[in-house]
């Protein structure tokens, strides 16, 4: 959004926008009194991922500014990591 673009921040959901997507999508056991604490581990693990991903494009391509073009979330696939 341009709001997005000026501030170049991510905004992160509400806890409520998180629950109402939570449920949206079809997620059972999902209580509303947990969302606090979910959302807090959620973003801390996007940062996160975000802080590798600045790191690897610094230290391979010289990016020291990369931009997310596109999300795609896959909840229910497991990694490689979790595989094991």
């Amino acid at each position: 959004s341009p709001e997005e673009e000026k501030d170049n921040k991510w905004i992160y959901p509400s806890e409520q926008q998180f629950y109402n997507a939570l449920r949206r999508k079809g997620w059972e056991g999902v209580e509303e009194k947990n969302m606090p604490l979910v959302v807090r581990i959620h973003n801390a693990v996007n940062e996160r991922g975000w802080s590798h991903i600045r790191r690897w494009e610094s230290t391979l391509h010289s990016n020291d500014n990369p931009k997310l073009l596109k999300f795609m979330g896959r909840p229910k696939d497991i990694s490689p990591r979790a595989f094991v």
